[in-house]
């Protein structure tokens, strides 16, 4: 079974919107609407972040479908607010639309609620993240893990300090390195494990070593960790420094280095240094401008204070020291936040530092302040968004001004010849009786006067079949849902004297059970199709079908009858008003219906036109919006 594009679109679970070329609301589905609250035709031809985050803003929706068209998909997460102003954690995907011809044409927004998910793992990740930054921000303890075997598998930046080994250098080594060569001999580091883990937990203070040799006096709280089938799974090791120490002049000096090398490049940059975690440990005049926070503020601080929360929540800050010290630098642009919580638009680079042995020493940060440059930017791009929708609105006034002034042409082409022909045959009869009772020729005054009112009669026909087309443009469309079946019957009821006399059969085949319109119009359009199926015959049973059906998006009916036809010079001819391809004494009438046929489906933002061939019967054509 083949399932219908449009009945998946309305059904999917999450929300679908349809945007145009310039990030405008073309249509939605249920789901979308569901997921913000906003009806369909709240949003129509609204900008996309308009229903966003609340923010209004355009400059973070404009980065976003710029990406979306540079990687061909982009994908952002973070808060957005519905109608009710309530808020909800947002993912959302855009994947720009190309025509067959590689031409853009918009963008396709998969929107999905994902509150819940988030908020898991937030609770997850804040209890990790509180037990993880406690244990990593104490410098004044060495804390880490060993496994069952003394093998260290954490550390943290009191080791660090105390016991002068990175992360990198000590994890996956036995933790007899920290041992005097006396207490190696004297099996001491496989004593202390096996007393704790008969003990439970061992204490001591004794001579340690550091990574370069030297010794300091350390306090040391050695405690096994049971599962709970209590089996060991490895020891906790807390060790701190009860020497007085001194930071090494090697240290201080590449610590000033970096500090001189970054001084020297400030101009309008934010330049910081952060550590490994991604603490702050040295801060600028330029990042004190930008940002509005002094130095005593911000060092020792992790650097995700300068972001949104909704950034804060997906682990955005964490994500991007993991780029840097994956690739070497990580750079972005975005909104962060300065000391009094108001926003700016930033360009930041983040550059993972090493020191001479290849060892990853911190981060340098690099920001930039681009909010004036993107709002005259913005501007410029609504600037050209408003003169396009001028130089569009002009285009259609001007194609509107002349139709009308074709209108008008035929119209004067109409007064000066088919009203005036009834008018100079009322004047000629009128003569032709003035000189009969001048001449006492009672006998012909009676026909004149016969064809004189036939003539006052057409007369009044063309000019209120012209007023009739003149007001259909004026009177407002009263659009609903109408069932097709019943619009059809209504006209082919409105018939029901010609059809009678004419023995005409008249099948209704259709696959589209409503359409959107005006009642009435749409079934003076049948009507008008249908009556002249039923006039214009070569002398047999008329033999009409109409069918319908739904063609890419819209639907289209196809009336066809096997009259007389239509010679193909003359098929776009047919829908001028006034025009007439056969005589009034063969075929009645005045040329009107087509023309206000066209004028009918034109109002309805619809197309029509006629397929024939002389002596062949004609098919007329009707494509309509389906909404």
């Amino acid at each position: 079974m083949q399932l219908n594009n449009d009945l998946i679109f309305r059904n999917l679970s999450e929300g679908i919107f349809v945007l145009d070329e310039t990030g405008k609301i073309v249509a939605c589905n249920d789901a979308a609407s569901i997921i913000t609250g906003y009806e369909n035709a709240e949003i129509e031809n609204q900008p996309f972040h308009s229903i966003g985050d609340g923010h209004d803003d355009p400059i973070k929706y404009r980065y976003e479908l710029d990406q979306a068209l540079k990687r061909k998909k982009f994908v952002a997460e973070g808060w957005k607010v519905r109608k009710d102003r309530s808020r909800y954690w947002a993912e959302t995907s855009y994947s720009p639309v190309f025509d067959e011809s590689g031409q853009h044409k918009g963008f396709c927004v998969l929107l999905r609620d994902i509150t819940e998910k988030k908020q898991q793992q937030f609770d997850i990740l804040e209890s990790e993240e509180r037990y993880r930054l406690m244990v990593e921000a104490i410098r004044d303890y060495s804390i880490f893990m060993l496994d069952p075997d003394g093998y260290v598998v954490t550390w943290n930046d009191g080791g660090s300090l105390i016991h002068g080994y990175a992360e990198s250098e000590i994890l996956g080594k036995h933790f007899s390195v920290f041992y005097t060569e006396g207490d190696l001999l004297d099996e001491k580091p496989s004593k202390k494990l096996q007393l704790a883990r008969e003990q439970g937990s061992y204490r001591e203070e004794g001579w340690r070593v550091k990574k370069g040799g030297s010794l300091f006096w350390a306090s040391v709280v050695l405690t096994a960790l049971f599962n709970e089938q209590n089996k060991l799974i490895g020891f906790s090791k807390v060790t701190s420094d009860l020497t007085d120490r001194l930071k090494s002049e090697e240290v201080l000096r590449q610590s000033e280095a970096r500090y001189r090398s970054l001084v020297e490049q400030v101009g309008d940059y934010g330049i910081f240094m952060l550590d490994t975690k991604g603490r702050i440990v040295s801060w600028n005049e330029g990042a004190r401008r930008i940002k509005g926070y002094n130095a005593d503020d911000v060092i020792g601080k992790y650097f995700s204070i300068f972001y949104p929360e909704e950034d804060i929540l997906s682990g955005k800050p964490a994500w991007e020291l993991k780029v840097a010290k994956a690739t070497g630098k990580y750079e972005e642009e975005g909104w962060r936040l300065r000391k009094d919580r108001t926003r700016f638009w930033a360009n930041i680079v983040i550059t993972a530092v090493y020191d001479t042995e290849g060892r990853l020493t911190g981060f340098s940060k690099v920001t930039r302040d681009l909010t004036e440059r993107k709002l005259n930017e913005q501007a410029l791009q609504d600037s050209s968004d408003r003169y396009k929708q001028l130089a569009e609105e002009l285009s259609v006034t001007n194609n509107e001004l002349s139709a009308v002034n074709r209108e008008l042409e035929q119209f004067t082409a109409i007064v000066s010849h088919d009203l005036k022909e009834p008018l100079r045959t009322v004047r000629s009869f009128l003569h032709l009786m003035d000189q009969a009772i001048d001449q006492q020729k009672v006998e012909i005054i009676k026909p004149s006067i016969a064809k004189g009112i036939l003539a006052a009669e057409r007369m009044q026909d063309l000019i209120d079949n012209l007023l009739h087309y003149s007001q259909l443009g004026k009177i407002g469309l009263e659009r609903q849902m109408l069932d097709v079946e019943e619009i059809i019957g209504e006209a082919i009821q409105n018939l029901g004297e010609a059809v009678e006399q004419s023995g005409a059969q008249i099948r209704v085949d259709g696959e589209v059970p409503f359409v959107y319109g005006d009642r009435v119009q749409l079934v003076q359009l049948f009507q008008n199709l249908l009556g002249n199926a039923l006039k214009f015959t070569n002398g047999v049973a008329p033999q009409v079908n109409v069918r319908s059906w739904i063609e890419n998006g819209s639907v289209r009916f196809v009336v066809e009858d096997n009259g007389i036809g239509i010679s193909p010079q003359n098929l776009e001819k047919i829908f001028e008003i006034f025009r007439r391809l056969h005589f009034a004494s063969q075929y009645p009438g005045n040329g009107v219906g087509l023309a206000v046929c066209k004028k009918v489906v034109e109002r309805h933002k619809g197309r029509i036109w006629a397929e024939s061939e002389q002596g062949k019967g004609a098919r007329f054509h009707i494509m309509l919006p389906r909404n």
